[in-house]
């Protein structure tokens, strides 16, 4: 099988506007489960739910929604399926200059140069951030494109005044470091993406790559912080917590069908990634959303 790259997506501005605005009802956003990147910076608020988010080399589960800044060229994946429960998601998309240089370097706005640049890591915002500032991006909707600008304006100074925030990437990803390495390491992603479920034995995926095991496992660990088998196993450990969230099923079938196939290993890395057991979590959660 052919494992494809991440798409480019070309992103034009909202007709009247210098960025994009987009806002979908429910999962509507068809390009959602598509692996890709763009230049643009995206802002996504999703309105309540729970599901995957798979941002660079980091995966992880949310709950109760989720806001997110994903710096530009970052590849990803969307956040919303048929399974996330979620009302709505908003998406903003904007060239990181498309203020200008002269009003980036303003007193007043030079900070969102700092935020811009912390996205290149992938900014996941905590619950009072994301209430506020998704009821400002929802607001846009009915705004015209003057009014509209104002507002988003006023939404980037709010994330980065924002100290509920956390990094998905660690601080030296480079995923964008070479044309090379991003077919590489992308044809990875694709590759764990598609296969996760089944034995992903390391001869085999570093043959994919064109390069030895040992050779593999250092680029790889160069390339994302993470060994390759950590990264499996963390894509693994997600996919059981969306499990735990949405099927009724038995915590030893949550481990079959996320790929595990020693209960005991399921437990251990469960707990490594988490910091409780599948049992605790499913538990904890249930009590959430009580």
């Amino acid at each position: 099988m052919r494992y494809l790259k991440p798409a480019l997506e070309v992103v034009e501005p909202s007709f009247g506007s210098s960025f994009t605005y987009m806002k979908f009802n429910r999962n509507a956003n068809l390009k959602a489960h598509l692996w890709h990147y763009h230049p643009e910076v995206e802002l996504v608020f999703v309105n309540g739910g729970s599901g995957k988010r798979q941002i660079g080399s980091h995966i992880s589960y949310y709950t109760d929604g989720d806001l997110i800044l994903i710096g530009s060229n970052l590849p990803h994946c969307g956040f919303t399926d048929d399974h996330t429960g979620n009302i709505d998601e908003t998406v903003i998309q904007m060239k990181p200059d498309f203020l200008g240089d002269n009003f980036m370097a303003l007193p007043e706005t030079r900070d969102l140069l700092h935020l811009f640049s912390r996205a290149h890591g992938g900014i996941a915002f905590g619950p009072e951030t994301r209430q506020a500032v998704g009821k400002k991006m929802e607001l846009m909707s009915h705004q015209l494109p003057f009014e509209r600008l104002l507002t988003l304006i006023s939404v980037l100074h709010d994330l980065e005044k924002a100290d509920d925030y956390k990094v998905l990437n660690a601080e030296g990803f480079a995923l964008d470091t070479q044309v090379q390495d991003n077919d590489r390491i992308n044809m990875v992603f694709n590759y764990v993406k598609d296969n996760f479920r089944e034995t992903i034995a390391l001869g085999d995926i570093s043959e994919k790559a064109s390069m030895t095991i040992p050779s593999f496992c250092r680029y790889f660990k160069k390339m994302t912080n993470k060994t390759f088998v950590q990264f499996v196993n963390e894509y693994r450990v997600v996919h059981a917590c969306k499990l735990l969230a949405e099927k009724p099923i038995s915590i030893s079938e949550v481990s079959y069908e996320s790929g595990f196939n020693n209960f005991s290993h399921f437990n251990k890395s469960f707990k490594e990634v988490t910091g409780k057991s599948a049992s605790q979590y499913r538990t904890a959660l249930r009590a959430h959303l009580e």
